[in-house]
């Protein structure tokens, strides 16, 4: 008896590979959302959240409402039936971006009703002899179908944890999201994507945060031509962010205060060396009204001895 399979994938250029690959069998839904920046509601369904998400997007990015109804709400609507599925795969990569979107996607499979269908999980990240990280679409063929037929059955423990994080994400307290960085789960990067979390917020002796002081960091250390090439390294070593290019966009535009550009290379400011050095602190420049979930990014400050976060 042929199996009735909802995929749910972490982007069109995942879908569009595994359809070319006649990889899987069933309904194919696209998660085209970015829910690790800007304010979140915990029921992603409702028009409440639509509204919030719709003018968070069309204010920093520029996303209209109706392309943001037409790509994402849209998606939702597979998930009326939900309870039909005989198993449901999630395909989400190693890093915060794809684990913010994968913990709501659980949350909200809970919700629509889910009890006894098998959820099963492909990530991407470590490949055996390899140095870097790969998301999906970076696997060879072979390694890809590796990845699908090695998926990780979720166990009712882990559903709940990612339901559970996916609310703490969304309220008023962030600082409860450390107590979960070490709980034992099957996600494999789950842990350090917490931690690189809470790391987004701005550090108390400089204002800020670990992405913003490792790109000074670059800067000081590389040969970096202009901000076209500087932009390059960011996204190639940003680690666990999994940013794209309009976010990376967003972050090199809060650092040029930081930064001067000379005829053939891009060198760090006295401002830029004071910020890197830890010898001056910055967070007055820098507050923006830029949320994480349920909180403002510049409402807590990250202590990075204690790797806790102190609400201002």
């Amino acid at each position: 008896m042929k199996s009735n399979t909802l995929h749910i994938t972490n982007g069109d250029s995942l879908t569009h590979r595994i359809q070319e690959l006649n990889l899987v069998t069933g309904e194919i839904m696209t998660w085209r959302e970015m829910l690790c920046e800007g304010p979140t509601e915990i029921k992603i369904e409702t028009e409440n959240s639509f509204k919030k998400r719709g003018g968070f997007l069309k204010k920093y990015y520029r996303i209209d409402s109706s392309s943001y109804k037409e790509k994402f709400v849209s998606q939702l609507k597979k998930l009326e039936n939900v309870t039909s599925y005989d198993e449901i795969i999630l395909w989400f990569e190693y890093d915060l971006f794809c684990h913010i979107n994968m913990v709501a996607a659980i949350s909200l499979l809970l919700r629509k009703g889910i009890k006894d269908t098998p959820i099963y999980l492909v990530c991407s990240g470590k490949i055996k002899h390899e140095k870097k990280l790969f998301g999906l679409c970076e696997l060879s063929d072979l390694h890809l179908k590796d990845h699908y037929q090695s998926k990780v059955q979720l166990t009712i423990d882990d559903l709940e944890l990612a339901a559970h994080i996916w609310t703490l994400y969304c309220e008023s307290k962030p600082q409860k999201i450390a107590g979960q960085i070490k709980k034992n789960s099957s996600f494999e990067y789950l842990s350090i994507c917490l931690r690189a979390h809470l790391q987004r917020f701005p550090n108390m002796l400089t204002g800020l945060n670990t992405l913003e002081h490792n790109i000074l960091e670059m800067v000081n250390t590389h040969q970096v031509k202009n901000i076209k090439h500087l932009m390059g390294y960011a996204l190639e070593y940003q680690g666990y962010y999994g940013y794209g290019d309009m976010q990376m966009k967003r972050v090199l535009a809060r650092l040029f205060q930081f930064l001067d550009q000379t005829k053939d290379r891009l060198l760090l400011s006295e401002r830029g060396t004071l910020a890197l050095h830890q010898k001056k602190n910055f967070y007055n420049t820098q507050i923006l009204d830029w949320y994480y979930g349920g909180v403002k990014k510049y409402d807590f400050l990250y202590n990075d001895e204690t790797h806790s976060l102190l609400k201002l």
